[in-house]
């Protein structure tokens, strides 16, 4: 028995090495293993905090469109909710008037909202407004959507790429097998 404890020494039992004794490459490898499981973890949870705050505006928003079709609120209804929002929620940004008017911009362009869990809720929501103020067509704006999430296009490289009407240009790359080859008299 161990004077310290009521528990059995167990003669099979592995002495702790000291910090001195650890192997170097087998520690530094473990930490590298940690930071990289600590990160992953960091930016799914980031990911998951953006989906629900773009499904938050995006409710929001479908809120005050609804609200002026049936009340027909105005903007100045929208700069009264953005200050009584402001006083109610002190600690919370991005619940300006202008944003308010961006999240019923967001629902009005969005209507589905199958649509905005499965896609656009995988943009942050300046990509969001990029695409709001940039491209009209709800058809090019989708593609635009899809391409920034299957690429991971920064908003500047979105801006980018519709300033440079990639969606027009999609398709007709140049290409030196526009006509079918005839076949050769060499053979």
């Amino acid at each position: 028995m161990n004077p310290r404890s009521s528990k059995p020494v167990s003669s099979r039992a592995k002495p702790a090495k000291s910090t001195a004794e650890v192997a170097t490459h087998s520690y530094t490898a473990f930490v590298g293993d940690l930071k990289r499981k600590i990160a992953e973890a960091r930016h799914r949870a980031s990911l998951s905090v953006n989906r629900e705050l773009i499904l938050l505006y995006w409710s929001i928003g479908r809120d005050i469109l609804d609200r002026q079709e049936r009340e027909g609120w105005g903007a100045k209804v929208i700069d009264r909710l953005a200050v009584d929002l402001a006083r109610a929620l002190p600690e919370m940004t991005g619940l300006s008037g202008r944003n308010l008017k961006y999240m019923r911009a967001f629902a009005g362009a969005w209507p589905d909202g199958e649509f905005v869990q499965r896609v656009v809720a995988q943009l942050p929501w300046g990509h969001n407004v990029s695409l709001l103020d940039s491209v009209k067509a709800t058809e090019e704006r989708a593609w635009y959507a899809q391409q920034a999430i299957e690429h991971g296009w920064s908003r500047a490289v979105l801006v980018h790429q519709i300033e440079s009407a990639l969606f027009a240009r999609r398709g007709s790359a140049l290409t030196n097998f526009l006509v079918p080859c005839q076949p050769s008299s060499l053979n």
